[in-house]
């Protein structure tokens, strides 16, 4: 018997819900589709959507189920709501980064947060940054904050020189 997540994370879209699933797929490993419904005959005084199109897309993305909707140009995201990617090395950051940033907002980056072409917000953080911030040395992690507040992609040699007092 399958698990199942008890909350999923809803993504509203204009009408791109497939295409962005598609993408963000493209990019994690151990990421699928699931299941796709389509807007029908039915309720289109309502919904406006053409027969046929997706009107929502369950996907995966390391494990973490999420489901996007096409529901028209009634709400937009915004960065009150960001999804943190955790990195393991400086190659996953770039590759994060580049990946998830390319024709997103470029004014929208800044202490490793970016805006993806779909207006997501992500952060793309090394894991080590949380164990440095989380540290009792208040003195490490002070300096380890000030060296993020001058970036926008986060570097993690950068961070750790900081954090052992060595920038």
């Amino acid at each position: 018997m399958a698990i199942i997540q008890k909350i999923t994370p809803c993504l509203w879209f204009d009408n791109q819900a497939e295409e962005a699933a598609k993408f963000y797929v493209s990019l994690f490993k151990n990421s699928a589709i699931g299941a796709v419904t389509r807007y029908g005959k039915e309720g289109f005084e309502v919904h406006g959507k053409p027969e046929g199109s997706a009107m929502t897309v369950s996907f995966r993305l390391e494990g973490q189920e999420f489901t996007a909707l096409n529901g028209g140009p009634h709400f937009k995201f915004s960065e009150a709501i960001s999804f943190v990617v955790r990195c393991e090395t400086q190659t996953e950051v770039d590759h994060y980064w580049d990946k998830l940033g390319d024709g997103g907002d470029e004014r929208a980056r800044q202490c490793g947060w970016l805006k993806d072409k779909y207006g997501v917000s992500w952060q793309i953080v090394p894991a080590a940054l949380f164990e440095m911030m989380a540290g009792t040395d208040k003195i490490k992690s002070g300096r380890v904050m000030r060296a993020m507040l001058q970036m926008k992609k986060l570097d993690l040699t950068v961070l750790r020189q900081a954090y052992e007092g060595n920038s």
